[in-house]
Parts: C-alpha cells; sequence; structure tokens
C-alpha cells in the first residue's frame, strides 16, 4: 500500500476521474518544433507564426533532444508521427529519455518497439498506456515523473534520412512530487537464436524496488515448424528472492493476454495483439499490469518460454526432419502425460509416447519491451542492443 498510494497521487491530480483539481503551482507545457521545451510565450515564432516549422528532417546519424527541462513535473503524454514507417527505419531510430541529469537513459529503446510496434509494422489499435488511433501515429500516456529534469532524445542510426519527423511532449511543472515516487524505465531485448529449451528473458534480473507495468512483444515464429502452434510458453516471474521457481507462474502466451485457444488480432485496454499473421508466422502482443499490479520490493527478472504445440503426426514429422524441438508434455485421449515425468521419457519415435497434442520447447525469434518503474533515476541494465543486432533478418 506504501508504494500504490504515491503511485496514485501522481497520476490522480491530472486523471479523468479529477479533472476538478487544481495542483498547487501546476505549469502547462509542450515541447515541439514550434516551441522546443515548451518555453512560456514562445511558440509558433517561424515563418510570421503560420506554421514555419511543424516538423523537420531527421538526417542519418543525427540526434534531437526534443526535451531538455530543469525543474520539478512529470511527462504526460508524447506523440509522434513519421513519414517513413518500415520496419527497418523504425528499429534504426533509438529513443532514450534521461531523468534528473543521469548521463545514462532510463529508456533505451529502438523507436517503434516503445511505442509497440515491435514488429516494425504501425497497425491501428488503442489501449490505457498506447495508442496508434489509424496506424500512422505513435502515442504514449505513461505518467513519467521527474524531480530535477527530464531529457528526451531521438537519434537516427540508420543510413537513410527520415524525410518527415513531427512530435509533442506533453509535460506539466510541479511544485512537489511524492517522496517515493518512481522513475519510469523501458528496456528493450531480442533474443533470435536461444538455445533450445532456455527461456527469454524480457527482463533480465533487476535489483531493487519497483513495479512492472507490462512488456510489448514481437515473435517471428519460425516457418520450420509448420502450422504448428508457437505460444504454449507460460510467462514467469521472479520477485524478491525467487531462485529457480517464480512465485508469480502463467498456463500460456495467448493465456497471458487474457485470450485462450490461440490468438487474432484485437485491441482492448489491458491488453491486445495488433498484428497477428498466421501466413507471415508474424505476432505483435502487449499486456499492461495496471488493474493487477506487479511489486517487487528487492529484485525481479521476467521471462516467457519458447514452447508451441501441434497434433502428434506433425510434431513427430518436424522432429523426424532434424528441426530442434523436444516434447515435454501431451493431452490426448490417454489424459495429459508429463513426458518429463515418465521414467523412462520416451522418445516421439517409441511407440510407447501418447498420442494427442503434443507441447514442445522450440526456437523462435522474439524481442521485447518491458516496462517498469524503478526506485532510481536509472539501472544497471545493459544498454540497448547495436543497429546490427536490432535489424538482423528483418521482414
Amino acid at each position: 500500500m506504501k508504494l500504490l498510494l504515491p503511485l496514485l497521487l501522481i497520476t490522480a491530480s491530472l486523471s479523468a476521474q479529477d479533472v476538478y483539481r487544481f495542483p498547487e503551482g501546476a505549469q502547462s507545457r509542450v515541447s515541439s518544433f514550434e516551441n522546443l521545451n515548451g518555453k512560456k510565450g514562445a511558440g509558433g515564432q517561424t515563418n510570421k507564426t503560420a506554421k514555419g516549422n511543424a516538423f523537420e528532417r531527421l538526417q542519418a546519424g543525427e540526434s534531437k533532444v526534443l526535451l531538455d527541462v530543469q525543474g520539478t513535473g512529470m511527462i504526460q503524454r508524447m506523440w509522434f508521427t513519421v513519414r517513413d514507417r518500415d520496419p527497418k527505419t523504425l528499429r534504426s531510430m533509438h529513443l532514450q529519455i534521461f531523468w534528473d541529469g543521469d548521463s545514462k537513459a532510463a529508456v533505451d529503446v529502438p523507436f517503434g518497439d516503445f511505442f509497440v510496434a515491435n514488429l516494425g509494422k504501425t497497425t491501428a489499435f488503442q489501449s490505457a498506456l498506447f495508442s496508434s488511433p489509424e496506424g500512422r501515429s505513435y502515442n504514449c500516456y505513461i505518467s513519467m515523473p521527474f524531480r530535477k529534469g527530464a531529457k528526451v532524445v531521438l537519434t537516427n542510426e540508420g543510413s537513410t534520412i527520415q524525410s518527415m519527423l513531427y512530435f509533442d511532449i506533453d509535460y506539466v511543472f510541479l511544485k512537489t512530487l511524492p517522496a517515493d515516487a518512481m522513475y519510469f524505465h523501458a528496456y528493450w531485448t531480442r533474443q533470435p537464436n536461444n538455445p533450445l529449451k532456455q527461456d527469454f528473458v524480457v527482463l533480465p534480473t533487476l535489483k531493487g524496488k519497483g513495479r512492472f507495468l507490462g512488456m510489448s512483444v514481437g515473435v517471428n515464429a519460425d516457418k520450420k515448424y509448420g502450422k504448428t502452434w508457437w505460444g504454449e510458453g507460460e510467462v514467469k516471474m521472479y520477485l524478491d528472492g525467487d531462485s529457480k521457481l517464480p512465485t508469480i507462474n502463467g498456463t500460456g502466451t495467448e493465456d497471458y493476454i487474457g485470450t485462450g485457444w490461440g490468438l487474432s488480432a484485437f485491441s482492448n485496454t489491458y491488453q491486445g495483439c495488433p498484428v497477428a499473421s498466421d501466413s507471415l508466422s508474424q505476432y505483435n502482443f502487449y499486456r499492461w499490469h495496471l488493474p493487477d499490479a506487479i511489486y517487487f520490493n528487492t529484485d525481479i527478472k521476467v521471462a516467457l518460454q519458447e514452447i508451441g504445440g501441434g497434433e502428434f503426426d506433425e510434431v513427430k514429422s518436424i522432429f523426424n526432419k532434424g528441426i530442434p524441438l523436444d516434447p515435454i508434455s501431451v493431452d490426448g485421449p490417454a489424459g495429459f502425460s508429463r513426458i518429463y515425468e515418465m521414467n523412462p521419457s520416451p522418445s516421439i519415435n517409441d511407440d510407447k509416447f501418447p498420442r494427442g497434442w503434443v507441447n514442445f520447447y522450440r526456437i523462435d525469434d522474439y524481442s521485447a519491451v518491458s516496462y517498469f518503474y524503478y526506485y532510481k533515476s536509472s539501472s544497471p541494465l545493459p544498454k540497448l542492443a547495436e543497429l546490427a543486432v536490432r535489424v538482423e533478418g528483418l521482414k
């Protein structure tokens, strides 16, 4: 309750449920190319105030500081739109947010992935934290408090120009923040070729206290596995000293997203799947832990198993082609069989192997952004991976 109340106070002062209140000393600002940093009484100076600088170009290798302010306050909303929205360009643009003059970015992510375009495909969706109303823009509504200052930097690490970049960063200066208000962070990772039976680590072990807000994930399912289903893996959250076994353990990937029995495209407040293409074997989903808060007091690690499933004959055929997989359980006429608990564990080519739906470890290309509040303005997590790692094999 000690962590929950301050977070509610941060957002409640400006939320739809509390719009009649006036936080003492609040000053509203918007940073855009028409008034960088939202300086008082300084907007729209170019072209005799007639829409003179609505957008700018972002040259290859160029960085632009989109916000750099000192004081106490909170970013309330960020909006972007860009002309060039192909997957490689969205992965090549590097978004960083720094708090309180820290030299290490708290948000250190590819631009598109941060805004839930984890496959580089900008699709219309609406959720509590992010949206793209018509698939042509990028909106973030996460409250981001700062005590001494905030800095937002966008860098084009690609080899081509971003011909049109528009943005608004809406923020307020505030007189005070709760003493235990936490800092917003975002971390990106990709593991395209994990060893078989190794989980995809969404958020590496992070020491300290905070709140895990959720994740957005992109999956390029390997077509070598045919028409089998990729999403049987369980989400595991290791909290506050967990080692081998997690405290929070899900039941399947689409179950974690809040649906079941496969995955189609949909957009909801706290969970969604903007991209679900069986033909392309591509899936992009999100889950926000807003009504179901995930707190950590001393440490956290979040992982997603790389497990799929399919009917016995197809899985056996794939296995016999030498494609990496390891059967773990079967749901069939004989009931639910845990292969790892059978003694001895049969091979899928063994006559004693149960028939039915076979769950099996497999290898797919996963990438994800984890979003969280943390008690410090920066974290010891690794910096964003090099461009070559980010764009390799993009479809």
